[in-house]
């Protein structure tokens, strides 16, 4: 950038004007919205510009430009604190390649005058959390306040919420200064993000686009009770003012300031190191970056900070950042490009999903074409369009994803995305599955997309247990095209058998003996085979003992397979769909056809009539420690109850074991009555007694 001169004067007047009008409608989005409109990337570079016009040419710096001070300004319902420590934003170093390190060690060294034979400088090496900046004072060890970083020298008092992260201590440990202000990241886990938006989903409610955004809202909650519901997390990294000692005495370093806020109990990332030069910085650069991906938190890159505090104060700030510290970013992960059309995919279970096709974009490291929009219900919450604008999002091996679209961009009147009424695979009807928000293909034994799921449900233990059908000789059989349908399994011969990979005479011939047993199965079997939605075992054995045969049970519309108890709208609807398709029940002909008979009238194995478990609708959600969650479903149905899938005000107890999921929180919505496994297994217990 050349000074301004002449005619060039006015133009770059007008730049830097507009650059600041930029930012600064940025920065309030991002700080004070919690809804940021473009990507770090393009902030980034809208900046750099900025900084570059006012450097080459100082009479166009203006008091109020973003680059003299931290962006952002509190809400004004939230009350105002001043910060007795400025909270200042550091230099972002966004060259992802050396030259970050280097130029920052070099600065330090000129900063300091040291010559080049001189020892190299000690720096302590930490993360670059994506979260919300934190001030927590502590008074006599006790939390007193929490106040976001604001504009740096006023924020908001968010105490309230903050002190409902359980991360957060309320009393420190040990001897305290008689105050202690901690200066960190308030922060989400990328799993528990998932999870929010899992119950988000469900509850069909709004997704949230990243874990930072999400973070943001729920910290500047008006109702802290909101905030208590949300899974939030807090690291140290520094510190603001400090009074009194009380035996706690200021350390010499960074490294040994963040040992001793651990000491106090306060969280501190373990990703943290002392290195020394350019070199130890790059080496700490490309260790975290290698280990980005399998972190459990979002970072968008490192902080090199000169490790000595006495060097610090030596070095001071210049403006609007300290002198000893720059964030060494990552390359971006959100960018910016344009939607060129949405196809539809077809899962394994027939779920049908929009993906975005887009002008091919770099970001996060890889060249990104699509982007999953997951259903329709998505596409239609972002007014998402063919030709938009949009920013997309890549974190490690995660899919893109589409995280706003930029609709004043957008270019005459484009009709809203409709997902097709025929699966694009099959030509089955599609339909809405309500509950899920998706829509599914209704071609479950015909369509090919579903076709290797169908073929393992079908052979599996609790269905027709076919042995030695396991899910990799499936994908042969797939493949090869030899297998289309359940029922062209029991064409197969020999010769065709012997011959496939891992495969010989011997175990072609067990495969053979496993068809000619699984022939003869019971009704409830086969139903439960056939892999009809909302069908599991208990249902299929209800279906099996009403209608007493196959051709009834096809031929029975909504309304009389709702005489069925505890069949309720959303399963006679999923059955009477199944059945309405005539590539659904061409297949069960040709299973007929290939020898394939189910012993008519209710399920052969006899259960329990009474006792505790029978008649009795359970769900089963996380990991139990003794018994497999098929184990668990069969051990209920022999003792006469029910297994679901999902929970209603219908089901009797939910089973929680460890990582219980979105079942669980819905449980408790409903008040449906909570167990875990060794209430579970008295349960069955008792039930045993009883006969």
């Amino acid at each position: 950038m050349t000074t301004a001169s002449g005619s060039n004067k006015g133009a770059l007047a007008e730049r830097a004007r507009a650059l600041r009008e930029q930012i600064a409608a940025h920065d309030h989005a991002y700080y004070v919205l919690a809804s940021p409109t473009v990507p770090d990337a393009e902030y980034d570079r809208l900046f750099r510009e900025l900084q570059a016009i006012e450097a080459a040419n100082p009479q166009l710096q203006t008091p109020d430009s973003p680059t003299q001070r931290v962006g952002g300004a509190p809400r004004s319902d939230l009350p105002a604190v001043r910060h007795a420590v400025p909270m200042l934003s550091i230099r972002t170093e966004t060259d992802a390649g050396p030259g970050g390190a280097i130029n920052f060690d070099a600065r330090v060294r000129r900063e300091l005058k040291l010559a080049e034979v001189e020892p190299p400088v000690d720096y302590n090496a930490e993360l670059k959390f994506d979260g919300i900046a934190m001030s927590l004072r502590y008074e006599a060890g006790v939390l007193v306040r929490a106040a976001t970083r604001g504009d740096g020298e006023v924020g908001e008092d968010v105490t309230p919420n903050v002190r409902t992260i359980r991360a957060v201590p309320l009393k420190l440990r040990g001897n305290a200064p008689e105050v202690l202000e901690v200066r960190g990241e308030v922060f989400m886990r990328r799993d528990e993000f998932e999870r929010l938006n899992a119950r988000q989903r469900e509850a069909g409610e709004k997704v949230f686009v990243n874990p930072r955004n999400a973070t943001a809202g729920f910290v500047r909650q008006l109702d802290p009770s909101i905030t208590a519901t949300r899974p939030l997390s807090f690291y140290a990294f520094g510190i603001g003012e400090v009074i009194g000692n009380s035996g706690w005495a200021l350390p010499a370093t960074q490294s040994a300031l963040l040992d001793a806020l651990a000491a106090l109990g306060v969280p501190v990332a373990a990703q943290r190191a002392v290195v020394q030069g350019a070199q130890g910085l790059l080496a700490f650069h490309a260790s975290v970056a290698a280990e980005r991906d399998a972190l459990p938190f979002d970072i968008d890159g490192v902080v090199y900070k000169v490790n000595a505090l006495a060097l610090q104060e030596r070095l001071g700030f210049v403006t609007r950042e300290p002198r000893w510290a720059c964030a060494h970013k990552f390359p971006a992960q959100e960018e910016l490009t344009t939607v060129q059309g949405i196809d539809v995919q077809v899962g394994r279970t027939g779920k049908l999903t929009p993906v975005a096709k887009l002008a091919p974009v770099f970001v996060g490291g890889v060249t990104v074409s699509k982007a999953t929009l997951h259903n329709e219900d998505f596409v239609h919450s972002l007014d998402l369009r063919i030709g938009d604008t949009v920013i997309v999002r890549r974190a490690g091996d995660v899919i893109p994803q589409i995280v706003a679209v930029r609709a004043h961009q957008r270019k005459g009147d484009v009709a809203m995305f409709r997902m097709p009424a025929q699966c694009p695979v099959c030509g089955s009807q599609v339909i809405r599955d309500e509950a899920e928000k998706d829509h599914r293909c209704t071609g479950g034994l015909f369509c090919p997309a579903q076709r290797k799921q169908a073929l393992q449900h079908f052979a599996g233990r609790r269905a027709m247990d076919i042995e030695g059908l396991g899910d990799k000789l499936v994908d042969v059989l797939v493949e090869q095209d030899l297998v289309r349908t359940p029922a062209d399994l029991f064409k197969l011969g020999l010769g065709t058998l012997a011959n496939l990979p891992r495969m010989a005479d011997k175990s072609a011939a067990n495969l053979l003996a496993a068809f000619a047993k699984a022939r003869q199965s019971t009704l409830a079997r086969f139903i439960f085979a056939l892999g009809i939605r909302h069908v599991g075992e208990s249902t299929a054995r209800d279906l099996a003992s009403h209608f007493g045969s196959m051709d009834a049970l096809m031929a029975a519309d909504e309304t009389a397979l709702l005489e069925v108890p505890d069949v309720g709208p959303v399963v006679a609807q999923s059955v009477a769909r199944f059945f309405a398709q005539a590539h659904n029940r061409e297949v069960i002909e040709q299973l007929r056809a290939a020898g394939v008979t189910f012993a008519e009238g209710p399920a052969a194995k006899p259960v329990a009539s009474g006792g505790a478990v029978a008649g009795r609708t359970f769900v089963l959600t996380g990991t139990l420690s003794t018994l497999s969650r098929e184990q668990a479903s069969e051990t209920i149905l022999a003792a006469g109850g029910k297994v679901s899938g999902s929970v209603s005000k219908k089901t009797d107890y939910v089973v929680a074991g460890a990582e219980a999921g979105s079942k669980l929180d819905k449980a408790q919505a409903l008040g449906v009555k909570i167990i875990d496994e060794a209430e579970l297994l008295r349960l069955l217990g008792a039930s045993s007694e009883v006969t």
